[in-house]
């Protein structure tokens, strides 16, 4: 085990602080004083010089045009995105096309991914169930039968380039290519498709990306992944705010009928996703915990009681050493989980276990610090008109998305039990 960055993955951290250097977390309107989503989009414009800095194709081989690195690179970029609260569908973008990369089929890497390098398309994944507390891939059932007349899968699209981008909330909606096909098109004659029914909740950038990556089961208890065009037949959305002030959708499959080769059926496949997703969550909880301990050491520094910053108090000292050591562990824990994904290597317990101690880490550690930095600014903790209002909101955000700390918990009582260590 070496947690020594290479030159590479430090390139695509140096890179990502370029980027959002210009980013202010205050661009939009504040969730607190919002009703709805406090913007229609994501950030289009940081999106597009993201795709000219290459990092929305970090994890591609090069036949795609990417720089093949792997989840220490990413999460390297995501720690800095988070920092200044980048409003962007990296995470899940990226992570949808490392596991299609890894396990999907021929003809759907070459549709998909040199596209969504680019920064051309855009992917998300509904990894947070019926309820947010259930398997994301118990939420939905997936049933294969042939097709005779090689309709099966009508109603895809393929959004590249689209000028008009048609949205809908509450309802679902259809768009397409001039010939109707692109991902989700029709089968090929007599071939195969896959029924597709249920609910997924809360999945992020529902309204803005161009493809869902849905994870399923089958009639034979096998975990399946779906690439679903939003536009497709049988898809409704239902619209959600986060606590960040974000726009989420419940994804409704309504009988949406998805081409064969549109699923990624590959053992493994839905488990590798789920735990790049978990690992790039801890690693934006880190970067936003740091922030926010920088800007809490900035503040009482300056603050002055009794003619001495208050920093100089041990009672506030001992408080943000604590949360310092909370940032030090959730960094350790990431890099292990990170490390584990990217090398494959064996452990005493499946990878599965370091990712669920990340995410323990992750969960309870950003909620302290945020709670800490709120104490210690007192007022200005809650004035909308200064940031740190925006950051505890994220941070709640990301405690509980992919299963706050005590599910995480759970999962690795499990994998002890089954795996006695000693």
């Amino acid at each position: 085990m070496d947690f020594t960055f290479t030159e590479e993955q430090q390139a695509a951290a140096e890179a990502a602080r370029g980027v959002f250097a210009g980013v202010a977390p205050d661009d939009v309107p504040s969730p607190a004083l919002t009703r709805g989503a406090v913007a229609d989009d994501f950030d289009r414009a940081l999106w597009a010089r993201l795709a000219s800095a290459d990092l929305l194709s970090l994890l591609l081989d090069e036949e795609f045009g990417g720089a093949g690195l792997d989840a220490i690179a990413l999460c390297l970029v995501l720690r800095e995105a988070s920092k200044v609260l980048a409003r962007v569908p990296l995470l899940e973008n990226s992570a949808a096309v490392a596991a299609l990369q890894a396990y999907g089929g021929p003809e759907l890497k070459s549709s998909l991914l040199a596209r969504a390098g680019r920064g051309e398309i855009v992917l998300t994944v509904a990894a947070n169930g019926r309820t947010g507390h259930d398997p994301a891939e118990l939420a939905v059932t997936a049933r294969q039968h042939d097709t005779a007349d090689g309709s099966g899968g009508s109603g895809g699209t393929d959004r590249a380039g689209e000028s008009d981008r048609a949205r809908g909330a509450g309802e679902g909606y259809q768009t397409g290519t001039a010939d109707g096909q692109g991902v989700g098109g029709p089968g090929e004659p007599g071939g195969a498709e896959w029924v597709l029914d249920g609910v997924q909740t809360v999945v992020p950038w529902a309204y803005d990306a161009d493809f869902v990556v849905v994870p399923a089961r089958t009639e034979d208890d096998r975990s399946v992944l779906a690439v679903v065009a939003r536009g497709h037949e049988g898809v409704v959305l239902a619209e959600q705010i986060s606590t960040t002030g974000e726009r989420l959708g419940e994804l409704r499959l309504e009988s949406a009928r998805i081409a064969d080769r549109d699923v990624v059926t590959a053992d493994g496949a839905w488990q590798w996703l789920r735990a790049l997703l978990t690992t790039g969550t801890c690693a934006q909880a880190l970067g936003l915990g740091e922030r926010v301990l920088a800007m809490t050491s900035e503040y009482v520094g300056k603050r002055e009681q009794f003619g001495h910053p208050i920093a100089s108090f041990q009672a506030v000292a001992v408080q943000a050493a604590d949360r310092y050591i909370d940032l030090r562990a959730m960094e350790v824990t990431l890099w292990q989980a990170a490390w584990r994904i990217a090398a494959g290597t064996p452990g005493a317990l499946p990878a599965s276990g370091d990712v669920a101690v990340a995410k323990i880490w992750a969960s309870e550690g950003v909620r302290r610090v945020v709670q800490t930095a709120q104490h210690l600014h007192g007022g200005f903790g809650a004035d909308v008109d200064y940031p740190l209002h925006r950051y505890h909101a994220w941070a709640k955000h990301l405690e509980l998305s992919l299963g706050p700390a005590a599910a995480h918990e759970e999962a690795l009582g499990d994998l002890l039990a089954a795996h006695p260590l000693g």
